[in-house]
């Protein structure tokens, strides 16, 4: 009867867009070809399979105690799995390198190689999803300083640079063996809590790792290079090494992606603005998104104004094919399957109402500089019938609607979740 209900509501929908001149089926089709990569760290807090962990060094720290986290690597891939299940279309996964495969024993992180994550590239394989990768430039005691590829020790240095090179050539094992490139994200912690005199000094030991760290050229058909600034984080409050700025310059002369996370600025600047202001100097861009409240605190996702401008702008400038989406962060103070499901389904939201607006109209209202036209007409958007147009991609994708999918996350959290102590 939904699927019945849901056709009749679509149907309806679709004349009143097409009388704007937008079409609803092509917006669908356009959607359904948008692979959003899942971090996988939301399943268990950021903790990973190392032991002991040191989560709340590098400025990150997961809030709550909801039971049912992953424990194990099956674990986490089992709730992977289940999230998938109530998220239209076919995704991919994001992995931190503390997420090994450790049951043929343990090893540093400068010595992680492929065989850490077979189980993982099999696992992907089955599903048919590609894979993404992170270093993990925190919660180990080598990053107890605050610095790590701009540490003035060398040998910290030099473990980092390590760890930055093996990460590459897991993402490209992971890259060829799935068909699909593995976008290798690099983020670090390194910053001064307070002012420094010598600013120029770490971020030129930075350069130099990063340098070393790429030296090795590799397929792009197999690993995407991406690097990641931020603001400030705790204990790097007053200097950031890796900064915007810092990334962005390095990103266009080494061609690499630049990665633009939504907590990594301040709370008045918009990511959604620097789309366009960063896409002609590089070739391909890596957004993490994320929602954060006040400071960098990695909420889980919601379909704020924010979100719909990010989408928006990327449908606008028609960047979709030079942009790779990947969500980031971890909320312990609810289900975690759950916060999954929300974050990608409204991710996938706002990209539906980008691919809904009319564009045509829009454009040649701003071109001939009606401005009255162009407001009045993305203020009207916002009371479109929008929700049937996403209740027929659910049942095409064969997803549960959203008034459905929240009692299937219950009952997993009664059958699996609730057993886990």
């Amino acid at each position: 009867m939904r699927n019945a209900d849901a056709k009749i509501a679509y149907r309806t929908a679709r004349e009143r867009y097409a009388a704007l001149g937008v079409d609803t089926d092509k917006a669908l089709r356009q959607l359904a070809k948008i692979p959003i990569s899942m971090h996988c760290w939301q399943g268990d807090d950021v903790g990973g399979f190392e032991k002991p962990t040191q989560l709340d060094s590098g400025g990150i720290k997961a809030t709550g105690n909801y039971p049912g986290k992953a424990r194990t690597a099956v674990e986490l891939r089992r709730d992977i799995e289940k999230a998938f299940t109530m998220i239209p279309g076919r995704h991919r996964i994001n992995l931190h390198a503390l997420y090994a495969d450790f049951s043929r024993g343990v090893v540093d992180r400068n010595a992680l190689t492929s065989r850490q994550f077979t189980a993982w590239a099999d696992w992907a394989h089955h599903l048919k999803i590609g894979v993404d990768f992170n270093g993990t430039f925190f919660a180990h005691p080598k990053a107890n300083s605050g610095f790590t590829l701009a540490s003035a020790d060398k040998g910290i240095r030099n473990f980092w640079i390590e760890h930055g090179i093996a990460c590459r050539e897991i993402g490209a094992y992971l890259g060829r063996t799935l068909g699909s490139p593995c976008v290798v994200n690099l983020w670090i912690p390194d910053g001064y809590k307070d002012a420094p005199v010598e600013r120029h000094a770490a971020r030129a030991r930075l350069m130099d790792s990063l340098d070393r760290i790429f030296a090795r050229r590799l397929n792009p058909r197999h690993v995407l290079d991406a690097v990641e600034g931020k603001l400030f984080g705790i204990g790097s409050e007053s200097c950031v090494i890796g900064s915007h700025e810092f990334y962005l310059g390095y990103a266009i002369t080494r061609n690499k992606l630049v990665t633009l996370d939504m907590g990594h600025y301040h709370p008045t600047e918009s990511v959604a603005d620097k789309i366009s202001a960063v896409m002609p100097y590089v070739s391909e861009l890596l957004l993490h998104v994320s929602r954060g409240v006040r400071w960098d605190s990695d909420h889980v996702v919601t379909l704020s104004d924010d979100l719909r401008e990010l989408a928006a702008e990327l449908v606008r400038g028609n960047y979709l094919d030079r942009t790779h989406i990947g969500l980031d962060y971890f909320d312990a103070s609810i289900n975690r399957v759950a916060a999954w499901v929300i974050g990608m389904r409204n991710m996938q939201k706002a990209l539906l109402l980008a691919l809904l607006e009319p564009a045509t109209r829009l454009r040649n209202a701003e071109r001939s500089g009606d401005y009255t036209t162009r407001l009045a007409m993305l203020e009207s958007s916002r009371f479109m019938p929008a929700g049937a147009i996403w209740d027929y991609f659910c049942v095409t994708q064969d997803a549960p609607g959203d008034d459905e999918w929240l009692d299937d996350v219950k009952q997993y959290e009664a059958a699996v979740l609730a057993k886990r102590r």
